[in-house]
């Protein structure tokens, strides 16, 4: 087996050429002319890729989020797994257009629970009517079904009893309860409750 070396002071390459601020040559005093080869050392570039998530991944993070990971990682993990993807300009920019549609329909959403809270808070109260007992009780008590139905009567609207909260009602009187229509947005009705 023949082993070849290469002198780099010797290399008729290297003295042909002139190289420019990570090569410096040096002439020294005399007949000799030596070649000193400078290298200066960069610093190794961290390889990172700037991804997408494209599903819930444990310990990194959410669908939708944008991160940057180390390139191994996305290449032998993520990818492979469909988890991720590159971000280019024009995902960007789809990006944010389904955000601000998301956020047209968010306030749309919001816009129409507030004008649903202002038609019922405007009704006045609703009337329910129960059978009295003694004094002011009633037999039984007046539920969110109950509001749900009348509701649904006077102003043939559809509500979620889930979002109607009452306070106990076992007697004829005046009560407010309050509908949830969004999560910023809270409608105060009057219940009045007599009896037959």
């Amino acid at each position: 087996m023949a082993s070849t070396s290469l002198s780099w002071a010797s290399s008729s390459w290297l003295q042909n050429h002139s190289f420019s601020n990570n090569v410096v040559t040096d002439t020294m005093k005399g007949t000799d002319r030596v070649s000193v080869l400078k290298i200066v050392a960069q610093k190794k570039a961290k390889k990172v890729r700037k991804i997408i998530l494209k599903e819930d991944v444990t310990e990194l993070g959410k669908k939708g989020q944008l991160m940057d990971v180390k390139a191994g990682y996305f290449r032998n993990y993520l990818l492979p797994m469909g988890m991720a993807q590159i971000v280019t300009p024009g995902l960007l920019k789809e990006m944010k257009m389904e955000d601000e549609r998301i956020e047209a329909e968010k306030n749309e959403v919001k816009e129409e629970a507030q004008q649903l809270a202002l038609i019922f808070e405007t009704v006045g109260a609703f009337k329910v009517k129960r059978k009295g007992g003694k004094g002011k009780q009633i037999f039984g008590s007046v539920t969110a079904q109950d509001l749900v139905d009348i509701i649904k009567a006077q102003l043939q609207r559809d509500v979620d009893k889930r979002i109607v909260s009452l306070p106990e009602i076992r007697e004829t009187g005046e009560y407010i309860a309050e509908l949830k229509l969004h999560p910023e947005v809270t409608a105060r009705v009057r219940v009045t409750v007599y009896a037959n």
